[in-house]
């Protein structure tokens, strides 16, 4: 199982190597064309590898010279509509009463979820399990002194792992106005994201939503991520029509807020992975830049 693990890593890295390459000879024979349209001259560093982009370029017809290059091969997540996603729940070592609490009420927002007792598992041995079971993913659930305050998600077999931090949680345990929550419904849910409009912030809803199965048009179950500032608010309704202008829309819960702060490459067990993006000190200082949306 180990060497075919490495083998696979292997190959999906070729292939990937190789669509970097399309992509790089995509964007020289861009700056070619705009040089030629704008009647600039071509940009020096170009000069050498003119001629045969050129006749790419000119091999090229209207349906062929705007496609930007990409492959299933680059998304981990092309194969997320082949099969519903299978989730392995799980927390940090000795947890406490409010974080078992609080995974279990996960199980149930996310469709297909199994939680496991942590004990004493090692990470490596949770994702090599999870693998050979065929889990898509596995979400870790971190506390700190009782109070939960991180969330890892990470995808199966290679990647990638989102770090999140957790604030401000209220489990349908401790909410106070329990009498006006609503049941747990098992369906799947319809999903609203709002505000993911950067490249990063697309990135973000894609790691999240394939968390989800496909739901059917009649479910009156919905989730919804709204992102303000680079906090994500989490809320959890279902609802139902009293009619064709009035919709009565009711709180499940849990909610709570997650932040964005570190995405890997590879799976939570890898620790040389690379970083495809981390935040950083400096960046809280620029406090009109966002990241995820406008």
């Amino acid at each position: 199982m180990l060497k075919r693990n490495v083998r696979l890593r292997r190959e999906y890295l070729y292939r990937k190597n190789l669509e970097g390459q399309q992509r790089l000879d995509y964007e020289k024979k861009l700056k070619i064309r705009e040089a030629l349209e704008e009647g600039k001259p071509i940009p020096t560093e170009l000069r050498n590898e003119e001629a045969g982009l050129r006749r790419e370029i000119d091999l090229e017809d209207e349906n062929t010279a705007g496609v930007v290059p990409h492959s299933t091969i680059d998304d981990e997540y092309a194969s997320a509509f082949d099969r519903d996603p299978k989730i392995l729940l799980t927390t940090s070592r000795s947890p406490s009463a409010p974080l078992t609490q609080f995974v279990k009420e996960l199980k149930f927002v996310f469709p297909n979820a199994q939680r496991m007792n942590r004990g004493g598992q090692v990470i490596s041995e949770i994702i090599e399990t999870c693998r050979a079971h065929d889990f898509t993913d596995v979400i870790l659930v971190h506390e700190h002194r009782g109070v939960p305050d991180g969330m890892v998600i990470s995808h199966l077999p290679f990647g990638p792992t989102a770090y999140f931090g957790l604030l401000n949680v209220v489990t349908r345990h401790d909410n106070k106005d329990k009498d006006l929550l609503g049941p747990m419904s098992e369906a799947y849910p319809h999903l609203i994201f709002n505000n993911f409009s950067t490249k990063l912030g697309q990135r973000t809803a894609n790691i999240l939503k394939y968390l989800f199965p496909v739901p059917k048009p009649d479910s009156k179950r919905v989730l919804t991520f709204a992102n303000e500032s680079d906090y994500i608010s989490f809320r959890h309704h279902n609802y139902k029509s009293d009619g064709p202008k009035s919709v009565d829309l009711r709180e499940v819960g849990p909610r709570f807020e997650m932040r964005l702060y570190q995405i890997k490459l590879g799976t939570m067990d890898q620790n040389e992975a690379q970083t495809e993006w981390v935040i950083r000190p400096y960046m809280n200082t620029s406090r009109k830049r966002q990241f995820l949306g406008e």
